[in-house]
């Protein structure tokens, strides 16, 4: 997805200031690691920024504790469709109790939930490319575009190496509503790194990721994978890859989540 020019936005972003400006229009962040653009993202945004984390995926864990080093307060928020894992409930549970750190759970507007489930089912998503996109939309895009809207910055765990639709992933760039600063501080890591972090510092990592599962979603949308499959085969594994977002990390046009 190619990002808006920071011409184009800077007017609507809320608390971009010169600094933060100059860093992105300089290309200079490409050049910080991990922990230096957390820490630059604190410097610039806390506490109006926050870590999307999925408790699905190592990257989030990693994140979460890298930023427990630099700023204990910062926010973590995650998306809670209703269709999760226990595991992954388990997780966010052993995640507040290791950090101490008040995870905040978003959950999709009951109302369009129900009328979506009344009209099309509760499997709906298996039928067609275009449910399971209306799903995904209900469930998880909408609601963190409603937690997203008082903010100014957020965090996620997106690596270039994940999925093809996410190779010109940038460390830091601009959501297409040209509004909220996206930090993505992992994008240059590889799996490996990201699974290195993990073993050197004992971060809590989903438990289903032990019995076949890279990429943990929802319950019925995710399955386990053989040794050596592609780490998002699991995931909405009856698509095509290209069409394997679920819509949160691509601008609404590209999306096509309508019904």
């Amino acid at each position: 997805m190619t990002q808006p020019a920071i011409e184009a936005v800077q007017p609507q972003v809320k608390t971009l200031n010169s600094r933060s400006l100059e860093d992105l229009d300089s290309g200079r962040l490409e050049s910080l690691d991990a922990r230096e653009i957390l820490t630059w993202a604190v410097e610039n945004y806390h506490p109006n920024l926050a870590l999307q984390c999925s408790f699905g995926n190592p990257e989030g864990l990693v994140i979460l504790d890298m930023l427990q080093g630099i700023e204990p307060s910062a926010r973590v928020f995650t998306l809670d469709t209703g269709r999760l894992h226990q595991a992954t409930y388990d997780l966010i549970d052993r995640v507040r109790d290791r950090y101490d750190v008040a995870v905040e759970v978003v959950m999709p507007d009951s109302q369009q939930v129900a009328s979506m489930v009344r009209d099309h089912g509760m499997n709906l998503f298996y039928e067609s490319l275009e449910k399971r996109q209306l799903c995904c939309r209900l469930r998880k895009v909408e609601p963190s575009r409603r937690y997203l809207a008082d903010l100014d910055a957020y965090v996620t765990g997106l690596r270039r190496g994940d999925i093809v639709t996410r190779q010109d992933t940038r460390k830091v760039e601009i959501d297409a509503d040209g509004r909220l600063v996206k930090i993505n501080p992992l994008v240059d890591w590889s799996s490996d790194d990201v699974w290195r972090y993990v073993r050197e510092h004992g971060v809590p990592v989903n438990r289903l990721h032990a019995q076949g599962f890279p990429s943990v979603g929802c319950g019925p949308c995710t399955r386990a994978v053989k040794p050596g499959d592609d780490v998002r085969s699991g995931r909405w594994w009856w698509e095509n890859p290209d069409t394997k977002e679920c819509g949160l990390h691509v601008d609404e046009e590209a999306d096509g989540s309508g019904i």
